[in-house]
């Protein structure tokens, strides 16, 4: 998105990273913008800030995010320079351009967070359940509050925007969805192994993906060795969790870690999993392994967000055996593999390609030199677009 806005328009993005080496691993965006407004807010501080915020109204999530020292360097630049739009990703970011006005606001919600954590609550023992429970009515009302600070929303699914919808608010809605670079997740790689390959692609502090793979290793990869014994599961994402360091010591299962170029570690034989039991929006770990030439077997919701058939696309499954079942199958039918392959990778070209979403985007921005009625706020934008609030680095 940066890329693409910084072709047309003067662009500054600010954001935050956890240490020196993300910030310096973001340091690549000042090829693609103006200028790039970045502070490290270590996790030991952001932790505090959000227990901090337990017994306010402000929500942990939004005080995990803050950072005066950025908040002062955005008003700054905003006041030195004119900004025309303002665009934020994140809703917990909205509170460093709440009090800046611009001709332009747009709040990209991505996913609704207040569900997520309600979600959250019912997966949790107590106490965690009633802390998430209530961060979940925190967040939603302070959602509401921005989505009616801002001249449009956006989300990235259908059923984020039907959650949207029950805000019940006037500001505008717009569905952009994610969209996944064929050209860099090719299906043209070579790739191989020697023993039949399950992969999952995540972050791997994030707890759903945590839930989701713990609930892979303990509940349906048993099922799976059972019939193919050389099965090899690879769990591909950085800063794994203890929990996820600790799925070591189960035979067949690879922990990597960071890695340099995810798409080395799938083999191009590999079946790519989904089974998070919590999620929210659209799963761009399914988008990327479609894009590879990978068949994907997911959950109904890490599915939900993906444009994409059942049964032709991807296989969905709930129950381990039968995810366990969908799995042996691809493993053992190289023309299955194939078919569900190239089914995957036509529906992306049709529903989740950046250039089609990113029209979208172009088109909110149009519209913004349209008349609005007296009763809106005016819209009014020059040419210059400035994303000011992206949660986190966001370059391949």
């Amino acid at each position: 998105m940066i890329r693409h806005l910084g072709r047309k328009h003067s662009v500054v993005v600010a954001s935050l990273a956890h240490t020196e080496q993300e910030l310096n691993e973001g340091a690549a965006l000042k090829d693609y913008c103006d200028e790039v407004i970045a502070e490290v807010l270590p996790e030991s501080t952001r932790r505090l800030q959000a227990l901090k915020a337990l017994p306010t109204r402000m929500p942990c999530s939004a005080n995990y995010f803050w950072s005066a020292r950025l908040h002062e360097r955005i008003r700054k630049c905003f006041f030195h320079s004119k900004f025309d739009v303002v665009f934020v990703h994140c809703v917990a970011m909205a509170q460093y351009v709440m009090d800046l006005e611009a001709d332009l606001r747009i709040m990209d919600f991505g996913d609704i967070d207040s569900a997520k954590w309600a979600e959250y609550s019912q997966s949790r023992r107590f106490p965690l359940s009633l802390v998430y429970a209530a961060e979940s009515k925190k967040l939603r009302t302070y959602e509401r509050y921005v989505a009616q600070s801002f001249h449009r929303c956006t989300v990235t699914s259908r059923g984020e925007k039907d959650e949207y919808q029950t805000f019940r608010v006037s500001t505008p809605c717009t569905l952009i969805p994610n969209g996944v670079d064929l050209s860099y997740f090719s299906a043209q790689r070579n790739v191989s192994t020697s023993r039949p390959t399950v992969v999952f692609l995540g972050r791997m502090d994030y707890f759903p993906n945590i839930d989701g793979v713990c609930y892979f290793a303990e509940q349906v990869f048993p099922f799976i060795r059972k019939k193919i014994p050389n099965v090899e599961f690879r769990i591909v994402g950085s800063k794994p969790a203890r929990k996820i360091q600790d799925l070591r010591n189960i035979p067949g299962i690879v922990v990597t870690g960071h890695v340099p170029d995810v798409r080395a570690y799938v083999p191009t034989e590999a079946v790519a999993i989904a089974p998070l039991r919590i999620a929210r929006g659209t799963q761009n770990k399914i988008l990327e392994s479609m894009a590879m030439g990978i068949p994907v077997v997911a959950t109904t919701k890490a599915a939900k967000g993906i444009q994409a058939v059942a049964g032709r696309d991807l296989l969905v499954a709930d129950v381990p055996e039968e995810f366990a079942a969908h799995v042996i199958a691809l493993l053992r039918d190289e023309q299955m593999r194939r078919f569900m392959s190239q089914s995957a990778r036509n529906q992306l070209e049709k529903a989740h390609l950046w250039p089609a979403s990113l029209s979208i985007l172009d088109s909110l921005l149009a519209d913004a030199s349209k008349p609005t009625p007296s009763s809106e706020p005016s819209l009014a934008s020059k040419a210059t677009a400035s994303i000011d609030a992206a949660a986190e680095w966001s370059l391949h």
